[in-house]
């Protein structure tokens, strides 16, 4: 059963930022694993392609990492890779970029290979600021190529972090207005995470860098909502804004219950019990499935050198989860909260069929009554304060797995 949506995740950058505990590595752009990895990667694609699985993808998201360390060359030979695979063009393609790689040339590749859209790690537009993360990139850079990405007719996103060492309301608000003064489609607005094992966790203990607060973040999110609705951005999802009809269906479909599959190291996939069927001729390592599993979550935990020297799908490493129905709707009902539209009373009800009806009803009671959903036209929605307090609202309907 083909997948909706096609993930490839790209392990390199040109330095490591110090929040980051992502699957990445910092490599010069001649690295010969860089180009290794990608021609990996490349041949993967068409092994997983030859299952059927991806015949009825319709969006593409190659994320890192950053991408543009594949150079303009290589991102579109992995575009064009995926397009052998699927039976109608992708009607979304997207790759990450930062703004230190996004050259011309790699813009220009892109939409001659039929990307439709480019999502730029900006973080900030303050100097200090991104000095304070690591970044290798400064403000000026970052609005270059920005306006460069539009020039280029590539839908824009660009991500902005609040709660990042120094910042400010003020330098908030300014980095915000800058981001709708660059006149990009899309913005993802995230609260800065310090990671455990990270250097930026180290220099919030030593004291070099202070903490960020989780009441300054709440309300940094507030500020960012309320600044990009007076510039037409709504929030579709708990960061992420943008412009009618510029949401990212990439992102939806994770959101959704769409089953995508993902390549390269770290990669995660979500199949149901057909895509999962299909895929394991491929990859006889998978476990067998259990009777009682219906849909299956699968991380690729091979490491990036051994992608780039594998030879086919058969070589790596996998994680497998294996949910049951009531896991699968419990998982559904907590990622579906995570939208605006959040999920229909329709949809409630089929779940009857899987989570015990009693504990279904003091899930969906408890979330009325301390505020965090409302009813609205037939949905259960968030509130603001649910958005707010989104693991307290998530966590009410993942409970119901077990």
């Amino acid at each position: 059963m083909p997948v909706g949506s096609l993930y490839l995740h790209v392990p390199f950058c040109a330095a490591c930022c110090r929040y980051c505990d992502f699957a990445t590595s910092a490599l010069r752009r001649d690295d010969a694993l860089v180009d290794a990895y990608a021609r990996s990667l490349t041949g993967l694609v068409g092994e997983a392609g030859a299952t059927g699985l991806l015949a009825g993808a319709n969006t593409l998201y190659v994320g890192g990492g950053t991408p543009t360390m594949l150079g303009a060359e290589g991102l579109a030979r992995l575009k064009e890779a995926c397009d052998d695979q699927v039976s109608t063009p992708f009607f979304e393609a997207s790759f990450e970029a930062n703004p230190e790689s996004l050259t011309d040339d790699v813009l220009a590749a892109a939409r001659r290979s039929g990307f439709t859209r480019v999502s730029l790690g900006a973080q900030s537009f303050d100097d200090r600021e991104l000095r304070a993360l690591g970044r290798i990139h400064d403000a000026r850079r970052a609005r270059e190529r920005v306006a460069a990405a539009r020039a280029s007719g590539l839908d824009v996103s660009i991500d902005l972090m609040c709660g990042i060492p120094f910042q400010t309301r003020e330098s908030w608000q300014r980095s915000l207005d800058t981001a709708v003064g660059l006149g990009v489609d899309h913005v993802s607005c995230y609260p800065l995470m310090i990671e455990e094992g990270t250097p930026m966790e180290r220099l919030c203990e030593e004291g070099e860098l202070p903490w960020p607060e989780d009441d300054t973040e709440a309300d940094f999110m507030q500020i960012a909502e309320a600044t990009l609705n007076r510039a037409g951005l709504a929030r579709y999802e708990v960061a992420s804004y943008a412009r009618p009809g510029r949401a990212c269906r990439h992102n939806i479909a994770y959101w959704s219950g769409v089953e995508y599959l993902g390549l390269g190291t770290s990669a995660a996939s979500m199949l149901g019990r057909g895509g999962y069927d299909g895929l394991l001729g491929a990859v006889p390592q998978l476990p067998r499935p259990l009777e009682t599993s219906t849909r299956f979550r699968i991380t690729v935990t091979s490491d990036a050198r051994a992608v780039a020297d594998t030879r086919c799908l058969a070589d790596l490493a996998f994680e497998v989860e294996q949910l049951t129905a009531r896991e699968a709707a419990a998982e559904d009902l907590m990622l579906g909260m995570r939208m605006t539209q959040g999920v229909s009373l329709a949809q409630i009800e089929r779940f009857r069929d899987v989570v015990p009806a009693g504990l279904l009803d003091r899930a969906v009671e408890e979330a009325l009554g301390r505020g965090l959903a409302s009813e609205r036209e037939g949905r259960l929605v968030p509130t603001e304060q649910g958005w707010l307090l989104g693991n307290e609202l998530y966590g009410l309907f993942w409970d119901l797995a077990s």
